[in-house]
């Protein structure tokens, strides 16, 4: 049997999916049975310089060519106005559809999914989180008979090199910024990846997979990597703790937890050596317990690999004539809400004057919204950390017991009212991965 793949986006994935599904097509008829075959590829503008040529007969720069001659439609193109006009166009025309779009499923997620439903056609998404990782087919297929209680994320390679160049070598946050635009590992504007929303997008999803239905992105807590201090970092190391930007999704009870932040976590953990510009999830199920999966999350060919699968996956259906599949909308009855009165262990940093009775009133506050204080960094160790000595004003870190992050803030706000407090105080929130 045949099927015919056209591709819309000829950038580095689309190449990367073009090369591989030109250069390994017997490979993957000996494998499947069927003959998957390159008929289209549209781009607007062929006159670029690629890692790999596509042959001239398969060039368009039309669109709908590729979705009149293909039965799987892969769409490559970034972005949401044109992408989403482009996939549901394909559904009306039923067409099959592979995308690796996180922000438009993220956003138009929803309405894309019911429409292929409508339309008796599949989406395949596995590249649009962790790249070469099979952790959709994971939620999808190898962990369906499982009701999951919690995802962590490494969900972006460009957050986690930064904050593994702070925590190795001791830089500022803007040294390995630099380093990682040096690498390429970041944009001239990298605002999608340090503010946290490219890891928001991807959790967004693994969530709606998890836990049966899609959740409106703009209930998603996101705070990136901008703020984030080497001394935090440091101080953070002394007590056992690696720092890293985690996406989380936990259910708790009727509700779920999904945010985005600078989280610590204990350095001996799977997830604290996830290093450089790897990506990593652990999700855990209450049958089978923790499982992580690790590897490159980006790149041209990690990328491609998890969108051919997709595309095997959909022939494969094709050929079966089975079109059923566990979509990320519909199969939960139960009204869940997104929960943002998180329940945690905070990392807080005061400045404060090195005098008697600074703690006392910065405690009394805490207490008062019923925050118990775990441990107090001795003063010495972190003054030398800080390179402070005989200062007017040192740091101060408190770590707490388990919080509401509304009892938190509120708290916050009343501790940076106080005399003894100068500037902004600093909160990074502690997850415990083996609680």
């Amino acid at each position: 049997m045949k099927v015919r793949v056209g591709i819309v986006g000829c950038g580095v994935v689309g190449t990367g999916t073009a090369r591989m599904l030109i250069e390994n097509r017997e490979i993957i008829r000996k494998k499947t049975g069927i003959d998957f075959q390159l008929v289209k590829v549209a781009d607007i503008d062929w006159t670029k310089r690629r890692e790999f040529n596509v042959p001239e007969y398969l060039r368009t720069t039309d669109y709908r060519e590729v979705i009149d001659e293909s039965d799987v439609v892969v769409e490559l193109v970034g972005g949401i106005d044109f992408a989403k006009r482009l996939i549901l166009e394909a559904i009306d025309k039923k067409k099959h559809v592979v995308t690796a779009n996180k922000h438009l499923l993220a956003v138009s997620g929803e309405e894309i999914f019911l429409k292929a439903k409508e339309r008796g056609v599949r989406v395949g998404f596995e590249a649009s989180v962790g790249g070469g990782i099979p952790v959709i087919k994971a939620l999808r297929e190898g962990l369906v008979g499982n009701s999951v209680k919690v995802i962590y994320g490494i969900l972006n390679g460009t957050t986690n090199y930064i904050l593994t160049e702070m925590f190795e070598r001791g830089v500022s946050f803007e040294e390995a910024l630099e380093k990682a635009r040096e690498k390429g590992y970041a944009e001239a504007d990298p605002s999608l990846d340090i503010d946290g929303w490219d890891a928001a997008h991807k959790i967004t999803i693994l969530a709606s997979l998890a836990f049966g239905r899609y959740f409106p992105f703009g209930e998603v807590y996101v705070e990136g990597i901008r703020g984030v201090e080497e001394l935090d970092v440091e101080l953070g190391k002394e007590l056992g703790y690696t720092l890293k930007l985690l996406a989380i999704a936990k259910r708790v009870g009727p509700e779920v937890e999904i945010r985005v932040h600078p989280t610590f976590i204990h350095s001996e953990e799977a997830l604290a050596k996830v290093s450089g510009v790897y990506n990593a999830v652990m999700i855990e199920g209450d049958f089978v317990g923790r499982t992580m999966f690790y590897g490159q999350g980006a790149g041209s060919h990690p990328t491609a690999s998890a969108v051919v699968s997709d595309i095997v996956d959909l022939g494969v259906s094709i050929a079966c004539g089975n079109r059923s599949e566990i979509t990320p909308v519909d199969w939960e009855d139960e009204e869940i809400k997104v929960r943002r009165n998180f329940y945690s262990r905070y990392y807080l940093r005061f400045s404060v004057p090195d005098r008697p009775g600074v703690l006392a009133s910065i405690s009394k506050v805490l207490a008062d919204f019923n925050i118990s204080i775990a441990a107090v960094l001795q003063k010495e160790m972190v003054c030398e950390i800080a390179g402070v000595r005989d200062e007017p004003v040192v740091p101060l870190v408190i770590l707490t017991h388990k919080a509401y992050e509304q009892d938190i803030q509120k708290a916050l706000s009343e501790i940076e009212k106080l005399p003894v407090v100068v500037g902004k105080p600093v909160i990074i929130r502690v997850e415990e991965e083996a609680e």
